[in-house]
Parts: C-alpha cells; structure tokens; sequence
C-alpha cells in the first residue's frame, strides 16, 4: 500500500518515518524546499513530557481577562470577524472545565508517555544528531505563593507516571548554576529528569535526509491545493510546483499533518476540524559568554516562557496569540522574551546575534490532536498537536501507523475511529 503524507513538519516527517518502518510505501509532500521550514523550525526545542496540563483549564479564563490589553501578554487575542475565532474560543472556554481539563491532562500524558519511548528508539536505530539534551527540564516557580502548590503538582503528575522532583531554590542553582547571575525571584521548582531538549527542525530535517536515501519519495517545493474525491475515497491530491504547473499526485491512502493549514484542505469534504493558529514566538541568540547560559532546558511556569540550549546558541520562547493567520514578528512580542534572557542569564547571549521568529501552532481547544480516521475511507488525521507537537510526534505517527494497519495503538487516548 503506497501512503502519502501530506505535510513534512516534524509530524509529518515523523509519520512517514513510522509508515515505512512498517513496510508500507511512502511518499511526502511539503510546499516548502525542505523538511521542518514552517511550525516546527524554531520552537521552544523542549520535549516536555512533564507538561501535559493544556492552555484550557479552570485559571485560563480569568488569566486571559487579567492580560486583556497588555501587548507583552503571555496570551495575547486579536478579536476578528472571524466566525471560526469565536467558536474556537467559545470551545476553548468549554474545555476550561474541571473534569475535562483532566480528562484532557490524562490523555496528554498517557500519549506523551509513549512518544518519549518512540523518539529513543528512532535515536537509537538512525544515530541522528539534532543538538539533543537529556538534561531534563526544570520547571521555575518565581514567587512562594506559585511554589506552594508544587508538591501538589508533582503527586499529579507522578500518579500519571511522570517522574518528577521538587527542588527548592537552592536545589535549583545547584542543578543550574547559570541561574546564580538572577539574585532574586526563583522561589523553586520542579524538575522531570527524564525530559529532554533538541532542534526540532534539525531532527525533522535529518530524519527526512533519512527517508530520502531510502527510497521514500520527498515531493519539495509542491504546494498542495486540493484532495480529488472519488465517491467517498480520496484519488489523489491535485498540486501546483514552483513554477506554476498544475498536476495530480496518486496514492493508496493519505495523511493529513498539514497543522494549522489542514482544515482548509479538509473542509470541501464537509469535516470541520477545531483547529486554530495560535501564533508562538521565539529567539534564537548566539552565546556571547557560554559558561554564563544554562545547560539544563527551561520552563518560567510564572512568565510561560521556555528556554533550551542549542549547541552554541540559546532559545527562548513563549507567547500565544490569537491573531488568525497572521505571521508578523510584532516587535513588543519578541521585546519581554529578550527582557527574560538578559534578566536571567545577564551577558550570557550576543544581543547583535539574535533571530526572532513566529510561527503558527496547530492548536485545538482541549489541546488534544486528531490522529485517526477522516470522513473519507482513505484519508487520515495526523494533526492540531498545538504547542506540544515536537514532544507528541513520534507517539502519535506510531499510533497512526497502527491505526492504519487495523492494530490498537497502546495509548489511553480518544484517537479518531
């Protein structure tokens, strides 16, 4: 059976991976020249398996109301006439709900569990090199009131089989010296030994080298513009190269990783698929004086703000904004996550060598993906992993894999059946 992946971020890469792992025939179509040039290029670079709790839940409506107007917001919204923004946000403030936050929390976990598992095996069986850290990921509490409720969260999260540790502020130096040079304002933290950081776009980009050399089609530059429907199976995908020619590309089955894009692609079928951009930011700065950067990968639980060390550069992300399909680097965006690096690691990183970016996460209101069937026999979801895609892609092409074959993924997650 030839199956052909629409998209090649590090989902799509990932499913192609897994798909001809098991024998099927692949083939991968991107718009882009290369493998992980849009969402996946330059995010925060953690694979937080100790992060599962999603945006949605019981705090979020009241935090959104308390950063209402403020430009240098954690989560920033641009109110448009856009029907599809407003019943995003109206199922966004549904799933803020107790008992789905944890239904939804549970699920994360239980997915991101097993991708940690699969991406240790892709590492073992190709030798990739991505700028990896199997450092963990120490999680900062800035003031005591935040710190308090610490212990409660890591009886949560090891009751969902996440290892994780608190630390108190002097634990937390001793982990990472680097965050001697901020004085005040660490009250203490968690940290989840078993997490990890990486460059996701490198990853992606070398794992599709990979496909390439064996034997997977990689169709680049190929814009996709509409699935050709045959009753109520896909026959192909009708594409447009870079030099305007038209065509039409045949397979067996096809996957949709086409993130935030994937519902215009989807919806001439009649699915609506609850999915939204929400933009995220992020730098990338030289290191001016590396012995002053951390080693160990960041979360600022009290600024939403995360920070890994790649190679001889520091990331440092965070934000969200609802602001539809808008791509534009807002200058006061990228502003507070500066602030934090010089605030954190004072002349750690070279200020003339810094590259902001913004891309667009593929984000559901639960914060749960679609991975599993379509409306159509033929065609499947692989898509809507939000912020969490580089930490969800390989337990979720797995499971696809196995879906697509008729086996039950290992996973206590609502795949689409």
């Amino acid at each position: 059976m030839h199956v052909m992946v629409l998209g090649a971020g590090v989902t799509g890469v990932t499913t192609a991976w897994f798909l001809h792992q098991a024998g099927l025939e692949v083939s991968l179509v991107d718009r882009q020249p290369g493998a992980g040039r849009e969402t996946s290029f330059a995010n925060g670079g953690q694979i937080s398996i100790s992060h599962p709790e999603p945006w949605a839940n019981p705090a979020a409506p009241w935090l959104a109301l308390r950063w209402l107007g403020r430009e240098d917001a954690p989560l920033k919204i641009r109110p448009a006439f856009d029907p599809a923004q407003w019943r995003w946000a109206t199922s966004f403030l549904h799933e803020c709900l107790p008992w789905r936050t944890r239904r939804n929390t549970e699920a994360i976990a239980a997915l991101a569990l097993f991708s940690g598992e699969r991406l240790r095996a892709v590492r073992e069986k190709t030798g990739i090199e991505y700028e990896q850290r199997m450092t963990g990921i120490l999680h900062l509490f800035h003031t005591a009131r935040e710190f308090a409720h610490a212990p409660a969260r890591a009886s949560t999260l090891r009751k969902l089989g996440i290892p994780v540790e608190v630390r108190s502020r002097p634990e937390c130096l001793a982990l990472e010296p680097a965050l001697a040079g901020r004085p005040d304002g660490i009250a203490g933290g968690l940290y989840a030994p078993d997490d990890e950081s990486g460059n996701a776009q490198r990853f992606t980009e070398a794992l599709a080298a990979r496909l390439g050399e064996m034997g997977v089609r990689l169709h680049w530059n190929t814009e996709i513009r509409q699935l050709a429907v045959s009753g109520s199976r896909i026959e192909g995908v009708n594409v447009r190269d870079v030099m305007g020619r038209k065509g039409m590309l045949s397979a067996d089955a096809f996957v949709v990783c086409l993130g935030s894009y994937s519902g215009k692609l989807l919806r001439p079928l009649g699915q609506r698929v609850p999915i939204y951009p929400v933009k995220g930011y992020s730098i990338t700065a030289a290191l001016a004086a590396p012995e002053r950067a951390p080693v160990v990968s960041l979360t600022d639980e009290s600024r939403r703000v995360v920070c890994s060390r790649l190679g001889d550069r520091l990331r440092v992300a965070g934000t969200a904004e609802l602001a539809g399909f808008d791509t534009t680097i807002r200058p006061e965006r990228i502003k507070p996550l500066l602030e934090w690096a010089r605030a954190h690691f004072p002349g750690a990183i070279d200020e003339a060598q810094v590259t902001p970016w913004a891309g667009l996460r593929p984000a559901t209101p639960s914060n749960l993906p679609l991975i599993g069937r379509s409306h159509a026999e033929n065609l499947w979801l692989n898509t809507g992993h939000g912020t969490l895609g580089w930490t969800l892609a390989c337990g979720s092409a797995a499971a696809l894999t196995l879906l697509i074959q008729g086996e039950k993924p290992p996973v206590a997650f609502p795949f689409q059946r």
